[in-house]
């Protein structure tokens, strides 16, 4: 059934108009994703309860689709296109704006597309992110795709709290609850940031220097994104901590 579903998002990646700039001369926004597995009931999931995780706040599958047993979790690689043109340095450049505000309008359009086909095959299916429940308190939201991703095996948190996966942290990341049993994904990392070999490169690529040896601060990278969004508006961002660094599209090293 996962080989199933992966086709339909690979050849849904390919095709959907939504993964298109047309102002940008058909730019395609992402490559085709790569997909994780985690059971409902892996402990992982409640101890994002805890303040040093994410907060109580934090909902589990089975509060967000009660009889949920399995979570997709998935990354969608920036193409090189969009990368590339990011790799200077200042502002984000035209093509990583549209990724990230029209990139995230296909991904939403992903996440629903399979929680339909889930409902199709049967089985119930619920996007977090697009739920009238979800919500951000103290810039942490009630469903990190960040974390659901490590618990899924898709990779681990990085100095500048990106994700990098084995398409590197340059993408973003999607997810869907549902009832259909699932393998999970073995996870081939013990440590949370195991993937991040701390060389300090987006310590010094970020505009507002929100990066240090510690981590970041997110408030600083918040105040910042309003003042891109400000100039930009209706796009934003920045992703300058994700573009020339090692772990843009690969695992550090590997």
């Amino acid at each position: 059934m996962l080989n199933s579903l992966e086709q339909f998002m690979a050849e849904f990646t390919r095709t959907s108009p939504l993964n298109k700039v047309a102002e940008l001369s058909d730019l395609q926004i992402f490559d085709v994703p790569i997909v994780g597995v985690a059971s409902a009931d892996d402990s992982l999931f409640e101890q994002l309860k805890q303040p040093t995780a994410v907060g109580d706040h934090h909902l589990l599958p089975q509060e967000w689709l009660p009889g949920s047993t399995s979570v997709i979790s998935y990354f969608l690689p920036f193409t090189p296109a969009v990368r590339h043109s990011n790799r200077q340095a200042g502002l984000p450049s035209t093509e990583w704006l549209y990724g990230r505000i029209e990139g995230q309008t296909f991904n939403n359009a992903l996440a629903q597309a399979i929680a339909d086909w889930l409902r199709n095959q049967g089985y119930q299916a619920l996007v977090p992110a697009l739920d009238r429940r979800f919500t951000i308190i103290n810039r942490r939201s009630n469903w990190s795709e960040r974390h659901v991703a490590f618990i899924a095996g898709l990779g681990t948190l990085s100095l500048n709290r990106s994700l990098i996966t084995e398409r590197g942290s340059a993408g973003r990341l999607g997810s869907v609850v549902t009832d259909l049993p699932l393998k999970p994904t073995p996870r081939y990392y013990k440590e949370i940031e195991e993937n991040c070999t701390h060389c300090g490169a987006c310590i010094h690529r970020c505009p507002p220097q929100a990066i240090d040896e510690t981590g970041k601060n997110h408030a600083i990278c918040s105040n910042y994104l309003d003042g891109v969004l400000k100039q930009f508006s209706p796009r934003y961002g920045c992703g300058k901590c994700q573009t020339a660094v090692p772990c843009e599209d690969r695992i550090p090293g590997r």
